[in-house]
This record gives C-alpha cells, structure tokens and sequence, in this order.
C-alpha cells in the first residue's frame, strides 16, 4: 500500500506530465482546424499539407526506441525535459517559418520532441502506481492532454481571426516551455526503494539485447498490427480531414467546423474516462479494443457509403469517432502487460513506435488519396474524394483487426495476482 504522501507526490508528478502533454495535442491537432489557411497561405495542396501534418508523427515515431533506450537508462525526468527543450525549437521555428520547407523542418523536430510525453506518463505510471491502476490513469493523462486538440478547435480559430495562427502558436510555445521547467522541478523516476532506483546501468550491448528481447516477444506484433492502425485512422478524421470535410463538402465556416471538432474532442475525453476503466469492469483488454474499433470502422463505413449524407449524419460521425477513439489506448495498455519492468521502457517505445508511425503513413497517403481527386471549380475537393479516402480506412481497420485477433489477452486480474505473488516472493 502507498502511504498518503507518497500518492499525493504520485499524482502531483503524473499531473505534470499530463498538463506538459497538453501542448503536444495542440500542435499535432492544429492542421486540422489552419489546414485549409495553410494551403491558401502558401499555396499547396492536399497532399503537401498531408505530408507536412505526417511529419510531426514521423518525427514523433523516429524518437520512440531511443528514447526507450533513454528512459531505461536514465529514467523519464531528464529525457522528457530535454526532448521538451527540442520542441520548444521545433515550434519556434514553425511559428516564425516563411515557408513550407521551415514549417516541414518545425513541424519534425516538435514530433521529435513531443514524442517522449506518452511513454514517459506510461512509464511514471508504471512505476508509481500498482498494474491495475494503469489503464485509468493513462487514460486520465490523455484525457487531461485532449485539453490540446480542444484548444486546437474553435479556440484555435477564433484566436486565428484574432492574431493570427502565428501568434496562438507562440502563446502555446512558451506554454512548452514552462511545462519543461515544470518537469524538471516536480517529476521523479521512482518512488523511494524502487527497483529502478538502485539499478546497474545497462551498457549498449545490455540495451540492445533488451530491445531484442522486446522484438523478438512472440506476442508484438499482432498487438502491433492494430497499434499501427488504429491511431492511425481516427487521427486521420480527428487531426487532418475532418474539418476540411465539414467545410468543403457540408459547407460549414472555420468556426462551425471548428465547434464540431471541439465537440469530438469532448467526447473523446468522456471517452476516455469510460472506457479506460472497462479492462477492470470485464476483466478483459483484448475484447475492449476489438469492439471499440470495430465500432468505428462501422461509422466511417457509413460515411463511405452514404452519398450526400445530411449535415447531421456527418456531425454525428465525427463526434462518434471521437467518443470510440480511446480504444488505441486500450490496445497500448494490452502490449504493455506482455513486458517486464526491466524493459517497460524499450516495450512501450516500440508500441508506440508502430502507433506513431502509423499516423504518419496513413495521414501521407491520406493526402494522395485527397489530392488524386480534381478539385472542383471552386476549388474544393469532391464528396467522392472524401468517401473513399474513409472507405480506405475501413478496409485498413479490418485486416489490422483480423491479424490482432490472433492476439493472447493479458487480463488485469492476471497481472494482479502475479505482483502479489512477487511481492510474497
């Protein structure tokens, strides 16, 4: 049992990383409500601005395994400052770029950076907190770190019309910056006689072969399958196309689709929040996941296969998408019991890996799919466009569900009854 100022340190130290999470969301969300001024701004098109809102992922996804490596061997408070202290460059740049190369060049380094904040919550959490506590204060972090994608809505439009895009960003630049001091202030490794805190550091050859001990889990890469696609998909609605959907086929304004998506993003916090305790509830993580996405290739199905759906069906499709969409964190949460302690770092950093990259390739290719399509004389993209880039997803969805159904659960009240016994041992 955690005495009361050990949980209270606990809690105060996982509030930290969520509130440092914030900006991430915010920047890796803002294309999908500026997207649109992008393209006018500095004349590109669909599929430039998919690759430049894909960079951030690849840059994100570069930094999962060494960081792993870094978290592993010198623990989340001094990897996570610095790769802070990166995307604090990163958005400097993007914020003061004059053209799409500087922004391309930004955009890179603040997925660099930021890719750190998920794992190094996991790992905090893993760390601070008993097994079973793990999936409903991840999903707390996230749910704190939605607060971004909100801001990256209708008040990011609204401070757009304002200031300018320009000037929200360095508001929420030095934001990034004293989230890194912050962390460097309150955040810990362990608690006090953790393992962690007395270990023998790993030389390179020691941390390679962890790295292959994770790879070679014979368990990986069904969860990878549906980790890489998953995110992948419902980001592609949530952080690229869903506003430009609502606008040029539903004809909504910056601010009404902006009002949309801040309504999705709400509903992937409740989410959040009731999903991310079921595991506990049905004592299950496997079947969780497969019903949530199964759940959210059925809507993108309809929205594919709706010709001139009414402006309600769209709203509701988006909104539901968001509301489904925590259950990524289910599949993380599942990869996350098939590893060690001694490698939680290097485990979780190769899921999200798969995760991140996933987003990459799919919001790149996303883009093809959009701009294969001829614009209308106005300049928008067709209704057809949009059908079958969400057609795509839902074929995406399904092979990534069949092969993840090969997977082995890893139920809570398993994971329980082996830290009791270690702790008996």
């Amino acid at each position: 049992m955690m005495s009361p100022g050990i949980r209270r340190q606990a809690v105060i130290i996982v509030a930290t990383l969520a509130t440092a999470y914030v900006a991430s969301h915010f920047f890796r969300a803002a294309n999908v409500t500026i997207g649109l001024d992008l393209m006018r701004d500095l004349g590109i098109g669909p599929e430039a601005l998919g690759a430049l809102t894909g960079a951030f992922f690849f840059g994100f996804s570069a930094m999962q395994i060494p960081c792993g490596f870094l978290f592993d061997r010198y623990g989340p408070r001094r990897t996570v400052t610095g790769m802070l202290v990166l995307a604090v460059i990163g958005a400097t740049l993007f914020t003061l770029a004059s053209g799409w190369p500087q922004l391309l060049a930004g955009r890179a380094l603040m997925g660099a950076g930021f890719g750190v904040m998920l794992i190094g919550s996991m790992v905090v959490i893993s760390r601070w907190f008993p097994p079973d506590r793990f999936a409903t204060l991840a999903g707390i972090v996230l749910s704190v770190g939605l607060l971004g994608n909100l801001l990256a809505t209708t008040p990011l439009a609204w401070g757009t019309g304002q200031i300018g895009w320009r000037g929200v960003f360095g508001i929420m630049v030095v934001f990034t910056a004293l989230s890194a001091l912050g962390v460097w202030v309150i955040v810990r490794d362990a608690p006090p006689g953790h393992p962690f805190l007395e270990r023998k550091a790993e030389t390179a050859a020691e941390l390679m072969r962890g790295l292959g001990e994770v790879l070679k889990n014979p368990q990986l890469k069904f969860i990878i399958a549906l980790n890489f696609c998953n995110y992948a998909c419902t980001f592609t609605v949530q952080g690229l196309w869903g506003g430009p959907f609502l606008r040029e086929v539903h004809g909504l304004t910056a601010v009404e689709s902006g009002n949309v998506l801040l309504a999705a993003v709400v509903a992937y916090q409740i989410g959040m929040l009731i999903i991310s305790p079921l595991d506990r509830v049905f004592d299950t993580r496997k079947r969780i996941a497969m019903a949530g996405t199964l759940s959210v290739a059925v809507i993108l199905a309809v929205l594919a296969l709706w010709a001139r759906a009414p402006l309600w069906a769209a709203v509701a499709a988006i909104v539901g998408i968001g509301f489904l969409s925590p259950c990524s964190t289910m599949v993380m949460t599942h990869g996350r019991g098939i590893f060690p302690d001694r490698l939680i770092g290097r485990g979780i950093a190769a899921m999200n890996t798969s995760v991140m990259l996933g987003v990459a390739c799919m919001q790149t290719l996303s883009g093809i799919i959009v701009g294969a399509f001829a614009p209308l004389p106005d300049g928008a993209r067709s209704e057809e466009a949009y059908r079958t880039l969400f057609g795509f997803m839902v074929a995406v969805l399904l092979v990534a569900m069949t092969i993840y159904s090969r997977s082995k659960d890893i139920r809570p009240s398993d994971e329980l009854r082996a830290r009791q016994a270690a702790l008996k041992g």
